[in-house]
């Protein structure tokens, strides 16, 4: 299976993040790719460099006024005396109705969603080769290939249309789902990592073309919170084009893989042409958030089913940090995959 990976992706390096009222080393580091990669070569996966696809891709999924924010907020923030290092917001707004300052803390609180997505002098580069990353694996996908794996650093299925979140800037996935779309295909996205990928089914909440489906921790008691619950299935003409199973923390093997047989029958239902998978690692046992419990068996597991579709598929990488089995679990995952679709 090829490989795809930008190296502008090792330029973001946050700092701290806030969790439960404290600042902390952040987990997301440009070390995961390390790990990845090296598992992935190790398993005799080639390693390819991105094409670039342009700026229009990504503008299809993220607004124009985002986009800008995105690309001078840390040049704009340095001019400010005093500032911190990263962008960090210290006030937001109530609604995405409420007015749009001039002001970059302004404009900081109102696109970045939570204190878990710092912006830094590499942030921007490591965010747009991450989103070429994805674009280019599928249009590998598109040129016949039966899988293709986009090891994309930052993450981005917390990043919504105009706000970023959770370690995510640019949305990968659905930036990907879009271009697959664009090609007259149906498609669906299947999110299989620890947190609910609330920016993935927000950009898609009202549109049945793209089905999302998402496997996640409970939301109830985890990040993000606010998304993810099982009553949420759509709006207007997507209603009914999404579907979240919210899992209880802890949660194994075998839990996981009952929800993925009801995921795999809304997909099925749905009858795609393509299947998108955004493939979180953190839902692992030894994952340092410590959210659910599965085995490096059961990523193999998962794989196994998910290829049992049928579908060309594209893996567009998430969540997963640092851990001694973080490679083990990529590799599973990704030769079950390429077994299967052979």
């Amino acid at each position: 299976m090829k490989v795809v990976f930008h190296e502008d992706s090792r330029r973001h390096r946050p700092r701290h993040f806030l969790v439960n009222g404290v600042m902390r080393d952040c987990p997301e580091v440009p070390e995961r790719c390390d790990a990845l990669l090296e598992a992935a070569r190790g398993a005799g996966h080639e390693i390819v460099a991105p094409d670039d696809h342009g700026r229009g891709p990504i503008a299809a999924i993220h607004s124009a006024e985002y986009l800008q924010f995105l690309e001078h907020i840390h040049e704009r923030w340095q001019r400010i005396e005093g500032a911190s290092e990263d962008v960090l917001p210290n006030v937001h707004p109530d609604s995405r109705s409420a007015g749009y300052p001039k002001s970059a803390v302004g404009q900081a609180g109102y696109h970045m969603t939570d204190l878990a997505c710092p912006i830094g002098a590499g942030t921007w580069a490591s965010a747009t080769g991450s989103a070429q990353a994805a674009l280019t694996a599928a249009h590998q996908v598109l040129a016949g290939e039966r899988a293709a794996y986009a090891l994309c650093r930052p993450p981005g299925h917390h990043a919504f249309k105009d706000l970023a979140g959770g370690f995510c800037y640019l949305n990968n996935t659905a930036i990907a789902a879009q271009v697959l779309r664009d090609a007259a295909r149906r498609v669906a996205v299947l999110d299989v990592d620890l947190h609910h990928g609330n920016g993935t089914q927000g950009i898609f909440y009202q549109r049945g073309d793209v089905l999302t489906v998402s496997i996640h921790a409970d939301p109830a008691r985890f990040y993000p919170f606010f998304w993810g619950h099982a009553d949420e299935r759509g709006a207007g003409p997507g209603l009914g084009a999404n579907l979240n199973l919210p899992l209880p923390r802890g949660s194994g093997d075998a839990v996981f893989l009952e929800a993925l047989d009801a995921a795999l029958a809304r997909v099925c239902a749905h009858a795609p042409d393509v299947l998108v998978v955004a493939l979180g690692l953190d839902a692992a046992e030894s994952d340092p958030f410590g959210g659910l419990a599965v085995t490096t068996d059961g990523f193999a597991r998962i794989a196994e089913q998910i290829a049992g579709l049928g579908l060309p598929s594209l893996l567009v990488q998430e969540g997963g940090y640092l851990s001694d089995e973080l490679g083990a679990n990529l590799a599973a995952f990704l030769g079950t995959t390429e077994a299967a679709q052979r």
